[in-house]
């Protein structure tokens, strides 16, 4: 692994920003792997204003998401479709028909995870994938215990999770209780990995991925077995003061 040492959570945003904005302009084809939640929010913000500003061509742009919650369709105000719309694809001019989530509301969520990973083969598989780490060594919403061969499947979120999504919604009854999610395998099929971390809530995740054993009682420990992984990091998530 590469670790970047930085600041703070807005240069960690912006050296972010700038690995995405340059894999996008020196690609003549590229898939990338989105991730939502509040640590890539300023990411997306400054890749808007480098695309934007450059007046950069995106028709050769395609993303795939980590992960959607069960039972929200896509209009659903909390949905990580209209996170994706909110936050990135409204402001930029990648074509929508380039741009992939699970569908939440699928009848058959069987049928819907192996459709999804067969998507993400036939585009040729993700050539960067952007992800965040939990305080449990989590990503997208692979816990602690998940496989580490587990392909894109539906996930029952833990009640920890489940109470830290409460504040979005009206009542705790509300909240989404499983996930479409991709897999630790599927997420190491991508051909390399920027991972952000800020705060000092993910200081113990970070030490354990990056030395300590390569174990399934932490998910994000097997980015130890992928041969391009960069790491962005801030001095509080390194302890560094």
């Amino acid at each position: 692994m590469k670790l970047v040492h930085v600041e703070n959570y807005d240069e960690m945003s912006m050296q972010a920003a700038r690995a995405v904005f340059d894999k996008i302009t020196s690609s003549e084809r590229v898939v990338l792997g989105l991730a939502t939640g509040s640590t890539p929010e300023k990411m997306y913000d400054y890749l808007v204003d480098m695309l934007n500003k450059n007046k950069v061509d995106l028709s050769h742009v395609y993303t795939v998401n980590l992960d959607e919650y069960v039972g929200l369709d896509a209009d659903h105000p909390q949905s990580y479709h209209q996170y994706m719309n909110r936050i990135f694809f409204d402001r930029v001019d990648i074509p929508k028909n380039h741009t992939f989530l699970p569908n939440g509301a699928a009848e058959n969520l069987e049928d819907e995870v192996a459709e999804y990973e067969k998507l993400i083969e036939e585009l040729g598989g993700v050539d960067l994938q952007i992800l965040g780490i939990g305080r449990n060594g989590h990503i997208a919403f692979n816990e602690p215990g998940t496989a580490f061969d587990s392909e894109t499947h539906v996930v029952d979120l833990t009640e920890t999770t489940v109470n830290d999504n409460a504040r979005f919604f009206d009542t705790i009854d509300e909240v989404p209780k499983q996930a479409i999610s991709m897999g630790l395998s599927t997420i190491m099929n991508a051909k390399s990995i920027v991972m952000m971390a800020s705060g000092e809530e993910k200081a113990d995740a970070i030490t354990a991925m990056m030395e300590g054993e390569v174990d399934e009682s932490l998910p994000a420990s097997i980015l130890q077995r992928h041969h391009d992984v960069t790491v962005i990091a801030d001095r509080k998530a390194l302890r560094e003061g």
